[in-house]
């Protein structure tokens, strides 16, 4: 719907998701003083299955399936996603219009505070058999590859609902996405900010995606200029890494693209780390890969396929209990 000066921004009702929802509506109105902009929350599957481990309910876009619908039947003219929650395949009709400049890319990790600092100091004072809470398999895989003696506890919910679980006591320390943390201002809350060498992020992380009708050329030419050249090839190179894979909530994937300086915007490259584990941590299989930009997508098919050909099919094999994605012996040479 974009009728009349109109736009309908579909959104989560989770306060991460309004307040991404929020950026978006301000940098528009910036753009477009005289735009009526009014935001629909719907809530989504994901938001109504908080009992069950993400990788147990199966199935994709479980945050963004009935937005996409709203934006199909027109009761919405866009919607705004954070890109890790946003499969690789989309509905006839929509695509993504937009991915907006990153934010911290990492994971955080959050000990109970205690007075001015924190009851644990950082992720290596964590004593044994620590309680550790975080609902992602991905960042379970690669802590307890370091720490095989962590007790990895469920915590689904909101970013407020998962802090107060914290401070109740359920858990030594949760991990969370630093960029929803930052973006809530909580950043007081953040005890460590784990490396990509140690928690490699989710495909996407820290990025906000708009999603829209592939024909609706008013609204794609209202939210274009808000698309950050920079963050949209990295993602986009994750995002090719994730769908040959053919990865979901079920598996630990990670990917996490940057561009290198250079003194000439034509000599910058594209550099991806990408991993698949077990979800037990006990294997790992962790690669990089470098190149022009322009080749962002294919470099992360490339990465991909450097991963299944080195042992990541087997593990995709025993996560998936099925045929694993098949190797292109050309490409991963």
């Amino acid at each position: 719907m974009a009728m009349n000066n109109k736009v309908i921004i579909g959104t989560r009702g989770s306060r991460l998701a309004l307040w991404q929802a929020e950026w978006v509506k301000s940098e528009l109105r910036k753009l477009n003083p005289a735009l009526d902009i009014e935001l629909k929350r719907i809530k989504t599957t994901g938001d109504k299955i908080l009992d069950v481990p993400l990788s147990q309910v199966g199935g994709k876009g479980l945050f963004v399936k009935e937005i996409e619908e709203a934006i199909l039947r027109g009761e919405a003219s866009l919607a705004v996603h954070s890109m890790k929650d946003v499969p690789t395949e989309f509905p006839a009709g929509l695509h993504l219009a937009v991915i907006g400049k990153r934010e911290d890319p990492r994971d955080a990790f959050i000990a109970r505070a205690k007075g001015s600092g924190f009851v644990i100091a950082s992720f290596n004072e964590l004593p044994h058999n620590a309680s550790i809470g975080t609902s992602s398999l991905r960042r379970a895989c690669q802590l307890l590859h370091r720490r095989p003696d962590l007790k990895i506890e469920q915590l689904r919910g909101n970013l407020d609902t998962r802090i107060k679980r914290l401070d109740e006591g359920r858990f030594d320390a949760i991990i969370l996405a630093a960029a929803g943390v930052k973006r809530l201002g909580w950043e007081h809350r953040i005890t460590e900010i784990l490396t990509p060498e140690m928690s490699l992020p989710a495909i996407g992380q820290g990025a906000i995606g708009i999603e829209c009708r592939v024909h609706d050329d008013f609204v794609n030419s209202l939210v274009a200029p808000l698309n950050h050249a920079g963050t949209a090839v990295c993602v986009r190179a994750e995002r090719a890494f994730l769908k040959r894979l053919e990865g979901g909530c079920q598996v630990p994937i990670a990917a996490y693209a940057t561009l290198e300086e250079a003194e000439r915007p034509s000599d910058v490259k594209l550099k991806m780390d990408g991993l698949v584990g077990s979800t037990s941590g006990d294997k790992i299989i962790r690669a990089s890969i470098s190149g022009n930009i322009e080749d962002a997508e294919s470099l992360g098919v490339k990465l991909a396929e450097d991963i299944l050909s080195r042992g990541g099919g087997e593990i995709l094999k025993e996560v998936y209990g099925r045929s694993a994605p098949s190797i292109d012996k050309s490409i991963a040479s």
